[in-house]
């Protein structure tokens, strides 16, 4: 693909990636899209998943709710790549690669961003998916039981005693990259589902990663904890960083939208994605702007919850 050309005008590709379904993969990749655009990041989509269409479906209620409210939500390009449905193996990859290249292409040079929402399972689209990426984020709940996608455990001791199948299609897809343009993709696992107090499993989950992370070439970082608005935005499309307004949200604003909003921007500076700086003076004029016109959000407008 011409993403790999090495040029400075390519799209940044991130690529959210997990063979086990239920992590947090859509709604992740969902925050970061817009939390990009509010920074002024030109951004595309593209969902690999054209069964369960979770990542297309929320961006479809996104631009519906934009258009029923009045509200002016970014809402980004968007792909869904269509499965190949042959009797032969080869149309099928010909069909899905065919797919993929025709939407990279089409945006990776008037885009800053494209983030691509891969399917839970291993198919020959999710593969590809890994194989350009430039930054690879991979969402775990917080327990041993989604750890066991990365590696394995001593049951007694907890301590990292061997990778497993998605690391090692990891590394398979690095390899791919580098032998391609050179190319180093960045690979984070994000901490999803996590418990807002500490406990042992959070503590001996956290030393897992830390371990495997030296080993395997990945850094981790804290994502999105357990919360009900989560749940909340996905019927409206909305996310943690959208304007926190009851005109926007349809509910009056919680002190739980501040936190997640907070973790949703601690997330994306932990990325420590390469953000075009032109956008960047965007979104800074659009807020002074916007400032200048509404009068700042008060504590007493907020809602504990």
């Amino acid at each position: 693909m011409s993403v790999h050309a090495g040029q400075s005008m390519s799209a940044h590709v991130i690529v959210l990636g997990n063979e086990k379904g239920g992590s947090g993969k859509s709604t992740t990749a969902m925050h970061v899209a817009v939390a990009l655009m509010t920074m002024g990041q030109r951004v595309a989509t593209v969902d690999l998943d054209s069964r369960q269409k979770s990542f297309t479906r929320y961006i479809d209620n996104r631009r519906t709710w934009a258009a029923h409210s009045g509200l002016g939500l970014k809402v980004p390009v968007h792909f869904c790549i269509a499965r190949g449905t042959t009797l032969r193996l080869d149309e099928n990859e010909a069909i899905e690669f065919g797919g993929l290249v025709e939407a990279v292409a089409s945006v990776e040079r008037s885009h800053d961003f494209i983030v691509i929402d891969t399917p839970g399972t291993d198919t020959y689209l999710m593969r590809l998916a890994h194989s350009i990426a430039d930054t690879l984020i991979t969402p775990l709940n917080d327990s041993f039981v989604d750890f066991d996608v990365l590696g394995t455990v001593d049951p007694t001791t907890f301590a990292v005693t061997g990778e497993s199948h998605y690391a090692d299609m990891v590394r398979d897809a690095r390899r791919q990259r580098r032998s391609v343009d050179g190319g180093h993709m960045d690979w984070i696992v994000v901490r999803n589902r996590l418990s807002t107090i500490a406990s042992r499993n959070k503590q001996l989950v956290g030393e897992g990663l830390t371990h495997l992370g030296a080993r395997l070439g990945f850094r981790y970082a804290d994502g999105l904890a357990e919360r009900l608005i989560y749940r909340e935005f996905f019927p409206r499309g909305l996310t943690a960083v959208d304007q926190i307004d009851e005109e926007t949200l349809g509910i009056r604003p919680s002190l739980a939208h501040v936190t997640a909003h907070e973790e949703v921007m601690a997330l994306i500076a932990a990325l420590k994605l390469p953000l075009d700086e032109r956008g960047k003076r965007r979104a800074a004029a659009r807020a002074e702007w916007a400032a200048a016109q509404d009068e700042p959000l008060e504590m007493d407008d907020i809602v504990e919850n």
